[in-house]
């Protein structure tokens, strides 16, 4: 038989887990897991720092639910990607790190090795729900079963698997390569569910909550939303499981006052699903905790996520769509439950609220994008119309709207995570949006689109530097020292790049910039004026 290293069959086994592309930076200590890429059929995407890797992976999962792989070499390639690791770890996003690390008798012996760290694992193990040091070729197909399987059937987040340098050439010719049976999600316990059904059978004024975790359960949660006739909040990473269109969506943020007071005082009954109640989502404005006077059930597929932030008064351990049908299957199929809910009502007077809150100028810059690019995925930076986005902005569709403006909060996310969401969908138009101060972070994956030929459109928002925290500044009456940096020639640079490139200094110049970019084979830049679109903060 023909001999086959460690690094060949990696790519090998990861297309039987039906991966198809790859994100990684080649290097001297990476090179095996490269020998087997041609043969594996795997699309291998390279971008220009391996926080541009994390990031494409995390927008590439993030649009299309499959994980986003990495390949990356020890030491600086760890450090380089653990901010990425660290945003996907904080919004659940199924992420694989596969890196090399030093042979294994010189492991932890700091004799000054290339690319050496004292304990690679324990920096990983903080950025990752699992770290592994791969010790024997033959337990390869174990690891990468139990990585497949948590993507699969638990709270997702980035795994990293390394593989010593004398690992990565042991011969792999005996081992199975095909893939592991998945587990299912677990479902929830039967008496949590008799349960909650009883509450909500009582309950006079429903309301429910979704997160990103309940992203695989959109058609069941309009279903139960409207069996309970329960107006619905969607979290950022909800954004779109029941879509604005519906009667029953309140849109804007649990972080709003007039939705705040809905979630604390007036609903009766919460129901929360797939969230963790972060200080992001919830209390975007620093108005404090939650307090919720009403009962609350939360549904959560990690359990420790049920004791955290709100006390609820019942915790049900289970997969959102799971736990969903379950529900359904418990509550009356007559509607009567939602004759004493008056819940379109209530959810239209939100709107109205939130409608009478929104900033106009904000407003009309999305509502452009949406008429020119009704069907567009739009990929936020922590930048000004994200800011607003967060609060704001709906969508019809699941995945079509994600930022890193929550949780983590990272600057340079939009560039690179919005190739990656492009190579996810294709045949969707996939716009950034990032401001002048961030952007800088990962300008050069821009090289990246262009050298992958991808037509991902990037809205540079300039507003000469880092502008929420000169906000910030001002409030506080705190000298703005550091935010009112340099800001480049965006569209020399990306001339020089081989993209496309606009500026646009009005909302009427900025649609045809739009429309303009949407016709291009490859990526375009637009630079968008802050002071020709908006005359205000975004809140």
């Amino acid at each position: 038989m023909t001999s086959l290293s460690c690094g060949e069959a990696i790519p090998l086994m990861l297309k039987s887990y039906a991966v198809d592309t790859v994100f990684g930076i080649p290097g001297v200590h990476s090179l095996e897991l490269y020998r087997g890429l041609p043969d594996s059929g795997l699309r291998h995407v390279t971008p220009r720092h391996e926080q541009g890797a994390g990031f494409m992976a995390d927008g590439y999962a993030r649009a299309c639910g499959k994980p986003g792989v990495c390949f990356i070499i020890t030491g600086p390639g760890m450090t380089n990607i653990a901010t990425a690791m660290g945003q996907a770890m904080q919004d659940s996003i199924p992420m694989l790190v596969i890196s090399s690390v030093n042979s294994r008798e010189h492991l932890a012996m700091g004799e000054g090795r290339l690319h050496e760290l004292p304990d690679q694992l324990a920096l990983t193990s903080k950025v990752s729900v699992y770290s592994h040091r791969l010790m024997d070729v033959a337990n390869l197909p174990k690891v990468l079963a139990r990585a497949f399987g948590l993507f699969a059937s638990q709270r997702p987040g980035p795994v990293h698997i390394e593989i010593p340098l004398d690992v990565l050439v042991q011969d792999a010719s005996a081992i199975d390569l095909s893939a592991w049976p998945l587990p299912y999600p677990c479902a929830p316990n039967p008496q949590s569910i008799l349960r909650a059904a009883e509450i909500l059978k009582r309950s006079k004024r429903p309301l429910m909550i979704i997160g990103g975790g309940a992203k695989n359960a959109s058609a069941a949660l309009i279903k139960l939303a409207g069996q309970l006739d329960a107006p619905v909040v969607n979290t950022a990473n909800a954004k779109g499981l029941v879509p604005l269109s519906h009667s029953l969506a309140i849109g804007g943020s649990p972080s709003c006052p007039c939705v705040r007071k809905e979630i604390e005082e007036l609903a009766d009954v919460v129901l929360a699903i797939g969230t963790e109640f972060s200080e992001t989502d919830y209390d975007f404005f620093f108005l404090g905790d939650l307090k919720i006077n009403g009962t609350l059930i939360r549904v959560d597929i990690d359990a420790n996520q049920l004791s955290r932030a709100v006390k609820p008064g019942l915790a049900i351990v289970a997969d959102a769509k799971e736990a969903v049908l379950a529900l359904l299957n418990q509550l009356p199929q007559d509607a009567s439950v939602s004759k004493k809910s008056a819940g379109k009502q209530r959810a239209a007077l939100l709107r109205e609220q939130l409608e009478a809150e929104r900033n106009k100028d904000y407003h009309a810059f999305f509502e452009t994008i949406k008429s020119i690019a009704s069907n567009a995925l739009i990929v936020g930076d922590s930048s000004q119309p994200n800011y607003h986005a967060q609060v704001y902005y709906e969508t019809e569709k699941p995945s079509r709207y994600f930022h890193s403006a929550t949780g983590y909060g990272t600057l340079g996310y939009a560039i690179p995570a919005a190739l990656g969401a492009k190579l996810a969908q294709p045949d969707l138009p996939v716009i950034c949006i990032c401001g002048d101060g961030g952007g800088q972070f990962t300008l050069n994956e821009i090289s990246s689109a262009v050298e992958a030929q991808e037509p991902v459109i990037f809205l540079i928002w300039n507003n000469q530097g880092y502008g929420e925290i000169r906000r910030f500044m001002e409030d506080k009456q705190v000298p703005k020292i550091g935010v009112d940096i340099y800001t480049p020639d965006y569209l020399a640079i990306a001339k020089a790049m081989g993209c496309e490139s606009y500026r646009a200094a009005s909302l009427g110049e900025f649609s045809v910039c739009l429309q303009q970019a949407l016709e291009n084979r490859g990526p375009s830049l637009i630079l968008v004026q802050e002071s020709g679109l908006v005359s205000g903060t975004p809140f």
